[in-house]
């Protein structure tokens, strides 16, 4: 008898799943076929998975434009910007030589958010160009300009 409830029980839930499933096809095939007919642009959302809204584009708020007066954003991120920021970084330490999160400071301070494994493959590819060092405990990191070496 137990096992009986347990498999009809396992039918009634895969009934209810494949049910939901149906109706969220059947949602998705109207939304591309409304879509696709160009009569109306429609902007589907999906909420809790249980139902499908959709909205025409007339009902979607426009976009915000940028006022006049607010500054440019600031450039793109080039290749190797990171690594020069490192580098500018650990020439303004004491002694040239600090640890990742006293770069991290004064990157900072400069205004650039680098994460530490981002430092830390800086500072790889900074010795690897023998522009930098690491201490014998692993964690300092001394800074010397190619021409010292």
């Amino acid at each position: 008898m137990a096992k009986s409830a347990v498999t009809e029980l396992t039918a009634h839930i895969e009934s209810i799943r494949q049910e939901a499933y149906n109706e969220g096809y059947a949602a998705a095939m109207r939304a591309v076929a409304e879509f696709s007919s160009g009569t109306a642009k429609p902007k589907v959302i999906v909420a809790k998975r249980t139902s499908v809204k959709t909205t025409t584009a007339a009902t979607v708020a426009p976009k915000r434009q940028r006022p006049a007066s607010a500054k440019p954003a600031s450039r793109q991120m080039r290749r190797g910007d990171n690594m020069r920021h490192i580098a500018e970084a650990m020439m303004m330490l004491p002694a040239q030589t600090g640890r990742a999160g006293a770069i991290k400071k004064v990157l900072a301070e400069k205004g650039h958010d680098i994460p530490y494994t981002s430092i830390r493959h800086g500072l790889g590819q900074l010795q690897a160009r023998g522009e930098a060092s690491v201490a014998e405990d692993g964690r300092t990191w001394s800074y010397s300009t190619p021409h010292q070496q």
